[in-house]
């Protein structure tokens, strides 16, 4: 929840005139609902895209507050990040709520950015892999292919806390989540999903992130809201995939 309509289309501006010469990276820009209009304009042209940070699952109704996944679409949004961390603990969002949502911004046409992640607690408990797995199975649940999906592990435990996972750690959850998608969608499908990575991701990590291996893009928060940090990111993925 950050940055007005305005401030946002003068930092979409200055980073994309930054960033003209990124050929290999996918950007994906997800401000808050206000400030999605007319930024797909802003965007055009420019092989970036625009996502949205939640969404409802229903296209219309009594449910006052909420953002239908067709109001976002005419606003040119291609991405939605459902079940956030923040909205799954902050707001209580089910993993019913969040498949529901997931089905509905397949259906309207547009991407999923689904997000999972353990809590310190869970991964104190050893439970980590339970976690990851009940996500992953009510979240997708009816789900028939992961084509248009994109997974999205956030250790809740490394969000906004300066406190990052270590290389094995990520390594550890990825596998988790890999072996499951094998098993449900098969082994080549495993293979083939994105699975970026959210938690403290800054300039001064990206590249020790990078070179787990494990990893195939980033879920950026707090260095996301500044020119010279996120533009950092976004080179060194370039640079380095």
């Amino acid at each position: 929840m950050n940055k007005t309509p305005a401030e946002g289309r003068s930092f979409l501006t200055k980073i994309v005139n930054l960033l003209l010469d990124i050929k290999r990276t996918e950007v994906i820009f997800c401000p808050p609902f206000p400030g999605l209009f007319g930024l797909d304009k802003l965007l055009e042209g420019t092989g970036f895209s625009l996502g949205a940070q939640n969404c409802h699952w229903e296209k219309q109704g009594a449910f006052t507050g909420e953002t239908s996944p067709q109001m976002l679409k005419t606003c040119g949004v291609e991405y939605v990040i459902v079940g956030h961390s923040e909205r799954r603990h902050g707001f209580g969002e089910s993993d019913e709520w969040i498949n529901r949502k997931v089905q509905a911004v397949l259906e309207c046409g547009m991407k999923p950015i689904f997000c999972i992640g353990e809590t310190s607690q869970e991964r104190k408990k050893v439970e980590t892999q339970s976690v990851l797995v009940r996500q992953l199975t009510e979240g997708l649940s009816g789900i028939i292919s992961l084509e248009k999906v994109i997974l999205a592990y956030e250790p809740v435990w490394a969000i906004g806390t300066g406190e990052n996972a270590f290389p094995e750690q990520i390594e550890e959850a990825n596998q988790i989540i890999r072996s499951w998608i094998g098993n449900f969608y098969g082994v080549e499908t495993g293979d083939k999903v994105s699975i970026l990575y959210g938690g403290s991701v800054n300039p001064e990590n990206t590249v020790e992130l990078i070179q787990t291996g494990e990893i195939d893009g980033f879920l950026i928060g707090g260095a996301s809201l500044h020119v010279e940090s996120f533009c950092s990111i976004v080179q060194q993925v370039d640079e380095k995939y």
